[in-house]
């Protein structure tokens, strides 16, 4: 069964989602088009905002939903929530398309020596230099100069405002990691939108 891709919200008359996931296990595909419409958009703006090529996006999107319905039993909602499991899906075929097309870079690999505790107060967060800075190419670009671990935490936390246990839970990572991985890009993110700034001033 292939899906269309056209991201969509959710139908106002759509049972939710536990309920359609319960049907896709008992064998009901047509659910799995309402569950598509309902949680591709989110799992796509991921994909894209981590590859950065529309066409690697939704192919990743598309493969999420695949092993989904190939394997609906396979999703536990006591671990999280459906569009977690999808985007954790997606990660991985994005993984698979960058190491077929031998720009992987190591998903372990967090460019330090090692872990740094994560400070508390308050700090400038790419959303609002988002707001504050009028270049929107070159928070984009600054994001794609990032090592792919600290893009993932800030697409994940900052970008797409999901909660951090469940940020962690996508990346396969502990909370602690994730804290530690955003702290470091949003100061590496800050120090590549100031060069980008003052190069355009």
């Amino acid at each position: 069964m292939m899906l269309s891709f056209v991201p969509r919200g959710p139908g106002a008359d759509e049972p939710d989602t536990a309920t359609l996931v319960a049907r896709l296990v008992r064998g009901d595909r047509a659910t799995l088009a309402a569950l598509y419409r309902r949680e591709a958009p989110a799992v796509y703006r991921y994909a894209l905002a981590m590859c950065g090529n529309t066409a690697w996006a939704a192919d990743a999107t598309q493969d999420a939903f695949m092993a989904f319905a190939a394997q609906p039993h396979g999703y536990d909602a006591q671990r999280g929530s459906l569009g977690a499991y999808l985007a954790g899906a997606a990660r991985h075929a994005l993984l698979a398309q960058w190491r077929q097309q031998r720009q992987h870079v190591s998903i372990d690999d967090d460019d330090h020596g090692g872990e740094a505790p994560f400070p508390a107060g308050d700090e400038a967060t790419p959303e609002t230099l988002l707001v504050r800075e009028q270049d929107t190419q070159a928070l984009w670009g600054a994001l794609r100069r990032l090592p792919v671990t600290f893009r993932e935490a800030v697409v994940l936390v900052d970008l797409q405002e999901r909660p951090y246990a469940e940020a962690a839970r996508i990346a396969g990572i502990e909370l602690n990691t994730l804290r530690t991985r955003l702290h470091r890009a949003r100061i590496r993110l800050a120090e590549l939108l100031g060069g980008a700034l003052g190069a355009l001033s």
